[in-house]
């Protein structure tokens, strides 16, 4: 599955640096049925299919999905909606505990890696919004490569000036990249440096996370007794 979300993600990227023509539709609708079909067959073998669809998360992959469907009718306008199956991706706990007990790199640096993700989930996002807006840019963005040129520039406050917004417009989207790209970069920042801690529930008070080398939990001194991966 996250090989599946990476490849569609990819080639997202790739289709806004080649001519919109029947090649670009094709692998397009190519990719939707197969999302589609992963789709149905996992709300099929729910207990509540309807009732899961309906979750946000769900609805937004729903939309992706139908956003490569429709790639001929649509002609790529608003096409960066089709990103926000990495919503799915960073926020599904299925996936999130596949990995956790699975992968050990994963399990000593979750925070890390979950804020890493996070930015790079808003990095397309709003690259994906700047690309469907560029005429609030001068001189206008040509494809997807400079449009996340413009974000990073933006985010980092570094602004180089070779592409700079037109109006209000544009200035208030580059005032939201910049205010809500700080406080990500801020928390990825905090997950690298700040002590490693494990997770493991506390058998008395609950306490989920707990320093990598702690014998008593620090809320109400339990012997925690944490497993160490090497046993």
């Amino acid at each position: 599955m996250l090989i599946l979300d990476l490849a569609s993600i990819v080639w997202i990227v790739l289709a806004s640096f080649l001519p919109v023509g029947p090649l670009v539709f094709a692998v397009d609708m190519g990719f939707g049925l197969v999302l589609l079909g992963e789709f149905v067959a996992r709300h099929a073998i729910r207990d509540r299919p309807w009732h899961t669809a309906l979750r946000p998360l769900e609805v937004a992959d729903f939309v992706a999905i139908l956003t490569l469907l429709l790639s001929p009718v649509l002609h790529h306008f608003l096409g960066f909606l089709r990103v926000l199956r990495m919503l799915r991706l960073l926020n599904s706990a299925r996936i999130a505990n596949s990995l956790r007990e699975d992968w050990t790199l994963f399990r000593q640096n979750e925070e890390a890696v979950m804020a890493a993700t996070q930015l790079v989930v808003f990095l397309f996002i709003m690259t994906g919004i700047v690309f469907e807006s560029r005429g609030l840019l001068r001189p206008d963005v040509e494809n997807y490569g400079d449009a996340l040129y413009f974000v990073v520039t933006t985010l980092t406050t570094t602004g180089f000036g070779d592409f700079v917004p037109r109006d209000t417009g544009g200035r208030m989207l580059a005032v939201f990249i910049m205010l809500a790209g700080v406080t990500l970069f801020l928390r990825l920042a905090q997950a690298l440096f700040r002590p490693r801690k494990v997770r493991h529930p506390c058998p008395t008070c609950g306490l989920q996370r707990h320093e990598a080398d702690a014998v008593h939990c620090k809320s109400c001194g339990t012997l925690v007794n944490i497993p160490n991966d090497e046993s």
